[in-house]
């Protein structure tokens, strides 16, 4: 199921067409009410991870381990920040190869005030230094969420050298695999070239090549056909895969199966939860890059999906186990929105009730009846939830992005139209995307986790474990009482 990029079929039309209408070409500008949606879009996504993921992670550890994974969750954002800003915009959002951008914008060199990032519609851009700070914060929370896979023993020396190298062999390059492109300006210009070459023969091969130049400026699983509208590959299988490796190489806990290690607080993962939700409308809604009806229906998915996952949980514990839980509800809306991430700006609303109906009860088969069979010990389900949802998530994206099932579509930039949709080929594309993601992550997280604990070890000792990770890592207790 896969929708043709092609680069021939109606582009003399098109070409045509954008030349006629733009015979002096406009340098494209930047559209305020764009930038302004953009700008508190990031902030809300800042707002998932402090305090919002920070919140949900602390509620559901032991009191004794509250503080480490607060600290744990606010150094990833601030190290991963500078990294961003330092060389991880570059090497995520610059031409390079398929696998790597390059570092003609490291220290961000070239991006000023002035400077523009494309968007997906022709000539609407916004401001680049919004764009950075976007992603950025995408970066930030990503390597986030593995914390709670290895949460409550691992030491935060490992943490502090495993996140910058993880953020930097890991994440960028699939941010740069999966997102980047050379934009739909790029392809416009040269499709307006094409036009101009008119009957010159030598014009026109050049254009032509042009345009074959700007199409194979893209990261490798792009090209692929794979399609990601804000991270269900790049961020939630990317983070899952990666803690479930960590779970299995740093072990079990102490006294997991056996000792009580219930949360112990689910008033604050409620209410970090809640701020999960009302942030990744950011997160999704702002993947359109533009306040149009995308972003609309973007947040309309973002609402749906995630009751309807909140609801698939709790009725399918309530079935199975004989109670619904608060636990299981924000478990399932936290799943849902996983799963809604990819499709957000290309399923239709009832297309993402079905992808969150489904993804609350695969997702809690995997955080009980696979976990328990397997009997590895994640912490905070991180593989169960934002793995498996991811996903669920990327390849029902495959299948709901067909316009027959009240999907959008994907637009082919050559020709100006939507393109045909083929079903089988669109979903060998997503799993492109899925197992580049898993092996990319997986083998390259087991490589860093083995490198952590050769230089400072990964894991505190039997003492410190039992005694907690505020008092022996942080000298602190989140509750003095």
């Amino acid at each position: 199921m896969k929708f043709k990029r092609s680069h021939s079929a109606g582009l003399v039309a098109l070409a045509a067409g954008l030349f006629a209408a733009s015979a002096a070409y406009a340098e494209p500008t930047i559209n305020k009410g764009d930038n302004a949606w953009m700008l508190s879009a990031t902030v809300l996504v800042l707002l998932m991870t402090i305090p919002g993921l920070a919140l949900f992670y602390g509620g559901l550890v032991r009191t004794k381990n509250m503080l480490s994974v607060l600290m744990q969750v606010f150094y990833t954002v601030c190290i991963v920040i500078i990294l961003w800003a330092v060389y991880g915009y570059s090497l995520a959002f610059t031409g390079g190869s398929d696998f790597f951008g390059g570092f003609s914008k490291a220290f961000l060199s070239g991006v000023t005030p002035d400077s523009k990032a494309s968007t997906f519609s022709v000539d609407a851009n916004i401001s680049e230094l919004v764009y950075v700070c976007f992603q950025m914060t995408f970066a930030a929370i990503t390597p986030a969420l593995i914390v709670g896979a290895f949460a409550e023993r691992m030491k935060f020396s490992a943490v502090a050298l495993f996140i910058p190298l993880w953020a930097t062999l890991v994440y960028f390059p699939i941010a740069h695999m999966v997102w980047y492109w050379a934009g739909p300006d790029a392809i416009s210009d040269a499709v307006k070239a094409i036009a101009a070459a008119g009957s010159d023969a030598a014009a026109k091969a050049a254009a032509e090549a042009k345009l074959a130049e700007v199409s194979a400026d893209a990261g490798w699983v792009y090209k692929k056909g794979a399609i990601d509208f804000a991270g269900g590959t790049v961020v939630h299988i990317n983070a899952g895969i990666a803690g479930l490796v960590g779970a299995l190489i740093i072990g079990k806990r102490i006294g997991y199966g056996k000792d009580l290690m219930a949360p112990h607080s689910l008033t604050m993962s409620m209410i970090g939860a809640s701020l999960l939700w009302v942030g990744w409308f950011g997160f999704n809604a702002g993947s359109n890059l533009e306040a149009t009806g995308g972003a609309a229906l973007a947040m309309t998915n973002s609402f749906v999906a995630t009751a309807a996952a909140a609801l698939s949980w709790m009725f399918a514990e309530w079935m199975t186990k004989g109670h619904p839980s608060v636990l299981g509800a924000i478990s399932g809306a936290v799943a849902g929105l996983v799963a809604v991430t990819p499709a957000a700006g290309y399923a239709g609303p009832m297309g993402a009730i079905v992808l969150g109906l489904v993804v609350g009860v695969v997702c809690l088969f995997f955080v009980t009846v696979v976990k328990n069979a397997m009997g590895y010990d994640d912490s905070l389900d991180v593989f169960g939830v934002h793995c498996i949802g991811g996903i669920i998530g990327a390849i029902g994206t495959g299948i709901l992005v067909n316009p027959v099932l009240g999907g959008t579509g994907i637009m082919d930039y050559t020709t100006g139209k939507i393109a045909e949709y083929e079903f089988g080929a669109q979903l060998v594309s997503q799993i492109w995307g899925v197992c580049t993601t898993l092996v990319w992550s997986g083998v390259g997280s087991a490589i860093i986790y083995k490198i952590v604990d050769v230089v400072v070890g990964l894991r505190v000792n039997v003492e410190a474990e039992r005694e907690g990770l505020d008092i022996t890592e942080h000298t602190e207790r989140a509750y003095n009482m």
